[in-house]
């Protein structure tokens, strides 16, 4: 087995046992990695870097989208997909007119909610374990 296939099957399994906390954390990370990469092949002219950057950005925008539960989520949940959708459409309009001061807001927003977000899964461990 080849060091990539390796690699490529301890990221599966890490997916595949990952806490749906873990599973969220890490869809951030991701968004984070293209939107930089969408940045990266923008500056340097490059259609294929930028152009598959932006496909999976808003594949991964659209998979935190589907899996908001408004129900549980309530305000918090809609203002979710208020802010999902937005960046969604702004991924559309800065990958048409390469705006890479627009790709560092996005990731600045996207950076800001997972920063959020780990800091919400830290306290309710901290209170599991303390109950």
């Amino acid at each position: 087995m080849s060091y990539a296939s390796q690699g490529a099957s301890y990221r599966d399994l890490e997916v595949l046992s990952a806490s749906q906390d873990r599973l969220l954390l890490m869809l951030f990370d991701h968004l984070l990695v293209q939107l930089e990469r969408a940045r990266i092949g923008t500056e340097r002219d490059d259609l294929n870097i930028q152009v598959g950057a932006l496909v999976k950005a808003r594949a991964i925008l659209g998979e935190l989208l589907a899996t908001l539960d408004f129900e549980q989520g309530g305000e918090i949940a809609v203002q979710l997909a208020d802010l999902y959708q937005f960046m969604l459409l702004q991924l559309v309009d800065v990958g048409q007119r390469r705006d890479v001061v627009m790709m560092r807001r996005l990731s600045t927003i996207a950076q800001t909610l997972r920063d959020g977000f780990a800091g919400a899964v830290e306290q309710v461990n901290t209170m599991k374990l303390s109950a």
